[in-house]
């Protein structure tokens, strides 16, 4: 029997769709139904296997379901857990791939009926493409992904989420919401905040009396890719986790401020000892 029998997917995008190819491969999936709004990314998705049928409704979709994966905007998240949550069979499980995770899990637990439960989840895996075109099995494949229980998480929902993930070839962290979002608004939320302004300054940049986008090379382009994430998305992050992130935005300020000194002064010892360290940390990543 597999892990789960029925497994509904709100957003069948990179995050929902590369979870349903995984799970399909594994042979740990019976029935996979996609729900949502762009009915042609939903017919690409039985087009490819990813999914066997599709609704827009979400109450529909969810109907006998053991497992609802949601893959959606942060903001909207809360909100579809209480259209879904009169519809859910009795044991069902609820878990979402939001990148913030202490108001989606304050919000989503209260609303989850007698035996029904909601787990939060966030996958560290993406790219900066979209809809279930960009989805592919190995996309958690050595990725971690967090999961933030609360204290009164049902364990055995709890395992059912961490097998999924586990599953899909990720290694599951436990951690307090609040602790995930402050994580994150350091190691995704800044990154994206950098990119996003870094490519609006140069784009904006009149010091050579034209646009200067044009001969950008290989470490821009590098350094700026998630800059062509979804817009949409990233407004609700911000808005969502706005706190941890301006608590990041500060503290990189500041080490911003502590390089432009040394450039200023031409303190060339300074500024070796400066990239000297960052690139021994990033190292130690790789």
């Amino acid at each position: 029997m597999p892990l789960i029998e029925r497994l509904a997917i709100i957003g069948v995008g990179l995050i929902g769709g590369s979870l349903a190819r995984t799970l399909r491969e594994q042979g740990e999936v019976g029935e996979i139904v996609g729900i949502g709004r762009g009915e042609a990314n939903l017919t690409r998705a039985v087009e490819l296997g990813v999914i066997d049928r599709f609704t827009a409704d979400p109450c529909a979709g969810v109907k006998g379901a053991d497992l609802v994966f949601i893959a959606t905007p942060v903001t909207s998240i809360a909100g579809l857990v209480a259209r879904i949550a009169p519809c859910l069979a009795a044991g069902c499980v609820v878990t979402d791939g939001g990148s913030v995770k202490g108001e989606i899990v304050t919000a989503c637990e209260p609303l989850m009926p007698a035996g029904t439960f909601f787990v939060g989840g966030h996958p560290i895996a993406g790219t900066e493409r979209s809809g279930v075109e960009a989805s592919f099995v190995t996309l958690y494949q050595g990725k971690r992904c967090i999961i933030t229980p609360s204290a009164t998480t049902d364990p055995a929902a709890l395992q059912k989420v961490i097998r999924m993930w586990e599953l899909a070839g990720s290694s599951v962290v436990l951690m307090d919401a609040a602790k995930h979002d402050r994580v994150v608004a350091a190691i995704s939320h800044l990154p994206h905040m950098v990119a996003y302004s870094l490519v609006n300054a140069v784009e904006g940049y009149n010091g050579c009396g034209e646009g200067i986008l044009k001969y950008s090379a290989g470490g821009f382009r590098d350094f700026t890719r998630i800059a062509s994430s979804d817009p949409v998305m990233w407004r609700d992050i911000a808005l969502m986790n706005r706190q941890g992130i301006l608590e990041m935005m500060d503290f990189f300020s500041g080490y911003f401020t502590e390089l432009r000194t040394l450039v200023e002064q031409g303190d060339g010892a300074g500024l070796e000892a400066f990239f000297a360290k960052s690139k021994e940390s990033r190292d130690a990543i790789l």
